[in-house]
């Protein structure tokens, strides 16, 4: 005998499936097929009249969003009626997808089309389509190959950074005078925009003439403080510069990570003898393995973005050395107005930045497994 309490709460969890009629469902499909037909239409003409194919078209994009808005509308309805009890409940989450992909995947192809044109805001034609002109420009562009061989060096002065801020995140962690002190003094940098760091650090206390750190070069003997001068100290000083803005932010992560350790594996290393060099590496190292890595991937997705701090004291020089390649491509769109080459550029750096943290995050996952079955051996 069922207990009528326990059948009303069933009731409250279970999805009943609906008796959906065949002319509904039909009715739904047929909404949502429409729909789509309509949206694939609008947007072959208007590819194709950019494209100068055909002569009818649209003047704007304008019609393509109306027919994609309908299409969502009808997807939603169609939802409903097809799947009754079970589509109105599609409602929570179909709206904010298809918003995401109104606000990301359409900016994506609308970028990949620009890509394949000559566009210069200076010029009064706007944009044309100019096939793989844009790709054999890229090709033998010299500043842009520059700009992702310096994209290396500033990747792997991460590993640079990571080191520093371990080692702060292990001071901080220790029981040493003024700990709350230091640990506010440290998060400063981070709390400063990039820009006014390149403004107060690069413009002024680098100022060759009468920059404070200049001046100090000066008393030290060195005769012409320039830390822009040459390529290899101005690369050099913009990594500087950066480090010493975000590398609070892996500090805290890892900071954060120490103090979560449980404090029993670390008093039972050191009952058994291990020394505090074999007490780190053997026991706190690889406890803190995920959070490393983590903190290593989410500056690396940060450096892979430089740009703010280059563009404020260097404007990519001397002769792009300096140059990230996220500077060099808002100096095409800010000196040349050449929208068409500069989006072409971005999009094989979105590609090269995808296979790159993919193919990272491949290999920190296999290493990490031989390392933890080394450590179980």
């Amino acid at each position: 005998m069922a207990v009528p309490g326990q059948s009303e709460g069933d009731q409250l969890h279970t999805v009943v499936s609906d008796h959906m009629s065949p002319s509904r469902i039909l009715a739904g499909r047929a909404l949502l097929w429409l729909a789509a037909l309509q949206l694939l239409v609008v947007l072959i003409v208007q590819v194709l009249h950019k494209l100068e194919a055909i002569s009818i078209g649209f003047v704007n994009w304008r019609p393509l969003l109306y027919a994609y808005v309908f299409w969502a509308i009808a997807l939603c309805v169609s939802q409903v009626l097809v799947r009754g009890e079970q589509g109105k409940r599609a409602l929570f989450v179909l709206p904010a997808v298809l918003f995401v992909v109104s606000m990301v995947v359409f900016p994506l192809l609308f970028g990949l089309y620009i890509s394949f044109t000559d566009w210069n805001l200076s010029s009064p034609t706007g944009p044309k389509f100019n096939g793989l002109a844009n790709f054999r420009q890229m090709s033998g562009d010299p500043f842009y190959w520059n700009a992702l061989k310096n994209m290396v060096y500033y990747v792997l002065a991460v590993t640079v950074e990571y080191t520093i801020a371990f080692g702060l995140a292990l001071l901080l962690n220790a029981q040493v005078r003024a700990r709350k002190f230091f640990r506010v003094a440290f998060l400063l940098p981070l709390m400063l925009s990039p820009v006014a760091v390149s403004w107060m650090v690069g413009k002024s206390m680098m100022e060759v003439r009468f920059g404070p750190l200049a001046n100090l070069g000066r008393l030290l003997g060195w005769d012409n403080p320039s830390f822009f001068g040459t390529p290899e100290l101005a690369r050099m000083t913009i990594m500087l510069m950066d480090a010493w803005t975000f590398i609070p932010f892996m500090m805290v992560m890892i900071l954060a990570g120490l103090q979560a350790l449980p404090k029993e594996v670390q008093e039972a290393a050191k009952i058994d003898g291990a020394t505090p060099w074999q007490g780190f590496w053997q026991v706190t190292f690889p406890l803190m393995l995920p959070v490393s890595i983590t903190a290593i991937v989410i500056r690396i997705i940060f450096k892979l973005k430089l740009a703010d701090i280059i563009i404020n004291v260097t404007s990519g020089g001397p002769g792009g050395a300096t140059d990230s390649v996220t500077s060099f491509i808002f100096r095409e769109y800010r000196d040349r107005s050449n929208v068409g080459y500069g989006t072409l550029l971005a999009m094989v750096y979105l590609v090269l930045i995808i296979i790159f943290v993919t193919t990272l995050l491949k290999v920190v996952n296999r290493w990490t497994r031989q390392f933890h079955q080394e450590g179980a051996g």
